[in-house]
């Protein structure tokens, strides 16, 4: 793909890399002005802030020496962006787009200005992560907390405190008080004492990442130097995954940007609301605008799913939002036969061995691969895994539990982690016979840890050089994959010494604390030892901690952002979904976002032996007024 280097005149750009974009994506690329995007699923929210980034960068919108941020929710559509904007950009130009998550941003600001937090509220630099639950805010308020002063309330003012809502409303519910709370109610006098203990009162601050958050926002309004060094740092930002941002996330922008001349991009679908659980707050869309001014701009296209199942998703959309206005498929259709059904199995036995059977029948017909399914539950995967993956076994499909754990990591974020991804590339460079794809991605990594510039010829040749001379070395200390854990750390200890432990974390903080970095490289030699089993060679070996040829099993929480030919959604029953009732607007988003990660088909199993289906029959007649069939299967 051709990039380009030199400025271009803005009457002149066109779309990098595609065909066209739809009218309204060719607005928000142009725009310069505040723009709240409503995408629904399949409509191109990446390749659409690809394509402004690059519009922005090439045109001069975006003027040197000024930068793009991109915040994302999930790392891996941080990476993703990020990985677009330098398929369509010359890396002079990519060099200045920033894409990172939420987390990370925040994390940043507090590793490199957080000495700078008023005495009250400044953590130590060594502070540790952590990632407190129910139980631990629990045992805080009803054990460890004690009694407050007398001027405040009673022990029995703490009992009244909801633990599922003492974080979300109390600990980090609004922007920290400057000098504290004053006049504290029990509930803030709590959160004080939490917020006191965990940064001055152990060995190390202790901090969850809603407390990053505050943090960074505080830090920011006290300190206009560094606020506004950020303002004149980033021209444009763009937030992605919008409906899913919290109240903290929203603050923090909100600190820094409002009032300024940096122009914002809001890209998100409401319909696609699915971490309430995890404090998004109600509506964040409206804020925005009211805040910023947004100018609302809906795109209509879906490129992801044939017109049968975008019928079907605009049922299941207006659920959700009467308005919802019909999108226009892009796909065709490639399959006989139903688009969607649900299979009503006499027991999980059954229903594991037709689906095996279901799924190697379909990869034959259509040429497809074992990655273009995906088995979804809502939650317990494991104890699915149990009895699907026998049933694949026998079929020939590997099946793989991706929310499963490798040591203290899920697998599906190991895979997503940056060393992990690292030294998977130094592998396959150093392994495969013909490396090109792995050698540009190897450089490229190496020469951002280092600070090499793309211009740097000389440096850019001494490390490929470097690059070319360890890769043999690799390969001769290493010719077959491990047979020990041991052996499978070296090889991680080995890399990690060539990458620079250092370089590493300065680059990815996140490295630096709470020995996260250990844990990554740890569940990694673990998962490349049991992707080694049977003597395989090193090709198949690595396809294996990939999961090349493998089945994905995930939670519906997990598969946001990714598509598949089939979605086998297994379990739609009450037991799956007991929590229904509690919130059956976040959970019908949640079977909204599972049924649009598919491009031709969507089924949905059911077994009686796991529970009844009364308490979901609204999402049983979403589905007969769209109208999908059940068929009974013995």
């Amino acid at each position: 793909m051709a990039v380009l280097s030199r400025r271009v005149r803005p009457d002149d750009w066109k779309p990098v890399g595609v065909d066209a974009l739809e009218a309204n994506a060719l607005k928000v690329v142009r725009s310069a002005n505040n723009r709240s995007v409503i995408a629904g699923p399949g409509a191109g929210k990446t390749e659409l802030l690809a394509q402004r980034a690059a519009y922005l960068l090439q045109t001069g919108t975006a003027p040197a020496p000024r930068r793009i941020l991109a915040i994302s929710f999930k790392r891996d559509a941080a990476t993703n962006l990020a990985a677009r904007v330098r398929q369509r950009c010359h890396r002079n130009h990519a060099g200045r787009f920033d894409s990172m998550t939420f987390d990370a941003f925040a994390k940043s600001l507090i590793d490199r200005f957080g000495q700078a937090l008023p005495e009250r509220w400044r953590p130590r630099p060594d502070y540790e992560i952590i990632f407190p639950n129910d139980r631990d805010y629990r045992d805080f308020l009803y054990q460890t907390v004690g009694t407050p002063p007398a001027s405040v309330g009673t022990y029995a003012d703490l009992q009244a405190i909801a633990v599922k809502t003492f974080e979300r409303r109390l600990l980090v519910g609004s922007p920290l008080p400057l000098g504290g709370w004053s006049n504290p109610t029990p509930g803030q006098w709590a959160a004080d004492r939490l917020w006191q203990t965990s940064l001055h009162e152990g060995k190390k601050s202790v901090l969850s990442f809603p407390m990053i958050g505050r943090l960074a926002e505080l830090l920011l309004r006290v300190n206009p130097m560094a606020r506004d060094a950020l303002r004149l740092t980033y021209s444009h930002l763009f937030m992605d995954e919008f409906q899913d941002t919290t109240q903290i996330q929203y603050d923090l922008v909100r600190t820094i940007f409002l009032g300024t001349d940096t122009v914002i991009t809001a890209v998100g679908d409401n319909k696609q609301q699915i971490m309430r659980w995890a404090m998004a707050m109600d509506d964040p869309f409206t804020a925005f605008d009211s805040d910023f001014g947004g100018k609302r701009t809906p795109l209509y296209n879906n490129y992801r799913s044939s017109p049968e199942l975008v019928r079907i998703q605009h049922v299941l959309a207006q659920a959700l939002d009467a308005r919802a206005v019909a999108p226009v498929s892009k796909t065709a259709g490639t399959i006989a036969g139903d688009s969607c059904a649900i299979w009503d199995f006499s027991t999980p036995e059954v229903e594991a061995d037709r689906l095996a059977a279901f799924v190697a029948a379909e990869m034959k017909t259509h040429k497809l691969g074992p990655r273009d399914f995906v088995l979804l539950v809502r939650q317990k995967a494991a104890d699915y895994a149990a009895v699907l993956e026998p049933a694949f076994a026998t079929a020939g499909i590997p099946l793989r539990n991706e929310a499963g754990t490798v040591g203290a990591v899920m697998l599906q974020e190991l895979l997503a982690e940056e060393a992990s991804e690292l030294v998977v590339a130094i592998l396959r460079l150093a392994t495969t016979k013909r490396a090109g794809r792995y050698w540009t991605d190897c450089q490229e990594a190496l020469a951002a840890l280092r600070g090499v510039s793309p211009d740097e010829e000389a440096a850019q040749a001494r490390l490929a050089g470097e690059l070319d001379a360890y890769a043999i070395k690799l390969t001769a200390a290493h010719s077959s994959p491990p047979k020990s854990k041991a052996v499978a750390r070296s090889i991680m200890d080995d890399i990690l010494a060539f990458i620079g432990r250092e370089r590493l974390i300065a680059v990815h903080p996140a490295y630096g604390q709470g020995g996260w970095l250990d844990k990554v490289l740890d569940a990694a030699a673990l998962h490349l030892l049991a992707s080694s089993a049977g003597g395989i060679d090193w090709p198949s070996a690595l396809d294996a901690y990939e999961g090349v040829h493998a089945i994905p099993l995930m939670t519906i929480h997990k598969s946001k952002g990714l598509e598949y030919h089939s979605v086998i959604f297994v379990g739609l029953d009450d037991g799956a979904w007991w929590s229904f009732s509690n919130d059956q607007i976040e959970a019908t988003a949640g079977f909204f976002v599972a049924f649009t990660r598919a491009k031709q088909r969507v089924l949905f199993t059911y077994c009686a032996r796991r529970g009844t289906r009364t308490k979901i029959a609204t999402l049983y007649s979403l589905l007969e007024k769209a109208g999908v069939q059940t068929f009974s299967i013995t």
